[in-house]
């Protein structure tokens, strides 16, 4: 891994890290959340945060400082983000479904138990867009800790021509973050139920924040 990633990297990840503060400087946040969520969050109880992939970016500065433990695809973009999470106060546990997850699980199970609430995009590294893979739902039976679904809307963004049409945040905007209620799995019999009670509140709780921020529906067919 280390051999893969250089300069480029060091230097990037430090222009998103103070991109990232100019943009938790200029925009206005509006938060909705449940009386349960609150509780969670200001609880000792653990838990696991989910959003949709491309909502991702705007999370660190609205969440720093909160011992979140973020997985990050072990890919050369996802390097730049596994840079910026200690910045602000997170852990970057690197894996994914595809690569590496048997030892990504292990590494969020041991996060967990030092305090670190998982965060993790359902649908990612690689989609489909808006379909929840069981990844998720493996951590949570096995840590019989529930899934927080959290959706967020921008203002002031661009979409990438990606495979979840990616939004990248702008400056001098407003985001909205709405939960969702929590999501309990109690077996791997449970996980078809969960996956879509899960993708129901991620699409329920991205709704009302486009609607907040943008007076429209969130449209999972016009990704």
């Amino acid at each position: 891994m280390a051999s893969k990633f250089g300069l480029k990297h060091v230097i990037g990840s430090t222009l998103a890290y103070w991109y990232t503060l100019f943009l938790g400087w200029t925009t206005r946040v509006y938060w909705f959340k449940t009386k349960e969520a609150e509780e969670l969050e200001q609880g000792s109880r653990n838990f696991i945060y989910a959003i949709w992939h491309n909502q991702q970016l705007f999370l660190l500065y609205p969440y720093r400082k909160q011992k979140v433990a973020a997985l990050i695809s072990q890919s050369s973009d996802g390097e730049y983000i596994a840079r910026c999470l200690p910045k602000f106060g997170m852990l970057a546990v690197r894996g994914s479904s595809t690569r590496g997850g048997a030892r990504a699980l292990i590494k969020l199970l041991q996060a967990t138990r030092e305090g670190y609430r998982p965060l993790l995009t359902p649908d990612g590294p690689r989609g489909p867009i808006y379909t929840v893979q069981p990844g998720i739902l493996f951590l949570a039976r096995k840590t019989g800790y529930p899934i927080l679904p959290v959706g967020c809307a921008l203002s002031h963004k661009i979409k990438v021509g990606s495979w979840d049409k990616m939004r990248v945040p702008l400056p001098f905007g407003k985001a909205a973050f709405t939960y969702g209620k929590t999501i309990w799995v109690k077996d791997e019999n449970d996980f078809t139920r969960a996956a879509q009670e899960l993708q129901e509140q991620l699409n329920w709780a991205s709704d009302q924040s486009e609607m907040y921020i943008n007076k429209k529906h969130f449209d999972t067919h016009q990704a």
